[in-house]
Parts: C-alpha cells; sequence; structure tokens
C-alpha cells in the first residue's frame, strides 16, 4: 500500500466531523508505526531480553 493509500484509508475511516486535529494525530501516529515497521526491518531493534535486564538495572 502506498503511503497517498494509507493515509486515503485513514480518512476515510474517520468519523464525518473529524477535526483537522484529530486528523493530525492520527496521521502522526500512522507516520510512527511505519517508522517502526522501517526500523524492524532494518534490524534497529533492542532485544526484549536486553530492555528488561536495563529497566531492572535503572528501576532496582
Amino acid at each position: 500500500m502506498t503511503t497517498k493509500e494509507a493515509v486515503l484509508k485513514l480518512i476515510q475511516s474517520l468519523p464525518e466531523d473529524a477535526s483537522i486535529e484529530d486528523i493530525q494525530y492520527h496521521l502522526y501516529v500512522l507516520q510512527k508505526i511505519q517508522a517502526g515497521e522501517e526500523d524492524i526491518e532494518a534490524g534497529r531493534v533492542v532485544p526484549h531480553e536486553e530492555v528488561m535486564r536495563d529497566l531492572a538495572r535503572w528501576l532496582g
């Protein structure tokens, strides 16, 4: 799906009374999801076990 198609699908899924701010927020979320998917595909991830070790150290 192209970016344009994803945006059109998103806008069509919103209620008729959606404000510009509503649309901006949903576009922001869509952008962040796509960036996360690109990071996963590029291998820019941190293993769950490493995150849990870091959290235990920071919170412990």
